[in-house]
C-alpha cells in the first residue's frame, strides 16, 4: 500500500506533494489558518496509462475542490470543479480550521488502486500550496521573479502575515489564559463550598451530641 503523505504547509511558503486517491472518494486536509490568510493552491491529476507504463493526464478526469471553515458549522467557502490540472483560490474570513477536500472523478472506468486486479488504479494527485498574502505566487506566474520591486512587495507582504500570526497566537494565549482562570475558579469555589458543608454538618453534629448529653445527664 503507498503511503499516503501529510499535507505539509508554512506560511508565505509554497510545498508540493503527490498523493493517491480512489476514484470519487474524497481525501480532505485540515489546515489552521489566521484572519486574512490568503491560499493559493495549483494541482494536476494524473491517471496511469498500461499502454505507456506511466502516470499521466487526460481530459476524462476532473476534480472536485470544496473548503469548508470548521469553526462554523462548516460553512463552505470554496465550491469548485476542474479538469485534470487547474487552481484555486481563497482567503481566510475568519481564524481557524478549514477543511480543504479533493473528490476525483476519471472516465477511464478504471478501478481503484486498492484493487489486486489494478494495482496502479486511482488518481495521482500533485498539489502544490502557497499559504500567506505573498507577490510570490503571481511573480512566479508572470516570470517577474528578478524584478526588485516584486522582491520588496514580497517582503512586505511577508512581515505583515508574520504580524498576523503573532496577533493570532496572542489571541489564542489570551482566550487559553481566560479559560485557565475561569477553571480555576470554579475548583476555588467547589472547594469553599464543600468547606462550608463540611463545618456545617461538623457543627449539626456537635449540636445534637450536646444536646443527647443534656438529656442523658451526662453533662
Amino acid at each position: 500500500m503507498r503511503a499516503i503523505l501529510p499535507l505539509l504547509s508554512l506560511t508565505s511558503m509554497a510545498q508540493a506533494l503527490y498523493f493517491y486517491i480512489d476514484v470519487t472518494t474524497p481525501r480532505c486536509f485540515f489546515e489552521e489558518l489566521p484572519k486574512d490568510t490568503l491560499v493559493v493552491g495549483h494541482y494536476v491529476a494524473e491517471e496511469w496509462d498500461d499502454q505507456r507504463h506511466h502516470w499521466a493526464k487526460h481530459e476524462g478526469i476532473s476534480i472536485y475542490i470544496s473548503v469548508d471553515e470548521i469553526f462554523d458549522n462548516d460553512h463552505r467557502v470554496v465550491s469548485q470543479r476542474g479538469g485534470p490540472s487547474g487552481k484555486f483560490t481563497f482567503t481566510a474570513a475568519e481564524a481557524g480550521d478549514h477543511k480543504i477536500c479533493f473528490t476525483p472523478s476519471s472516465s477511464s472506468g478504471r478501478s481503484s488502486w486498492l484493487s489486486m486486479a489494478q494495482p496502479n488504479g486511482g488518481i495521482r494527485l500533485t498539489l502544490d500550496m502557497a499559504i500567506g498574502e505573498t507577490s510570490a505566487i503571481d511573480s512566479s506566474d508572470k516570470s517577474k521573479i528578478a524584478d526588485l520591486a516584486t522582491r520588496v512587495k514580497d517582503l512586505n507582504a511577508r512581515l505583515n502575515d508574520i504580524r498576523r500570526e503573532q496577533v493570532f497566537q496572542r489571541e489564542r494565549e489570551a482566550e487559553f489564559r481566560d479559560q485557565s482562570e475561569s477553571t480555576n475558579a470554579r475548583v476555588v469555589r467547589w472547594i469553599l463550598i464543600q468547606l462550608f458543608v463540611l463545618a456545617g454538618t461538623c457543627a449539626w453534629q456537635l449540636s445534637h451530641l450536646r444536646s443527647f448529653f443534656i438529656k442523658q445527664k451526662l453533662t
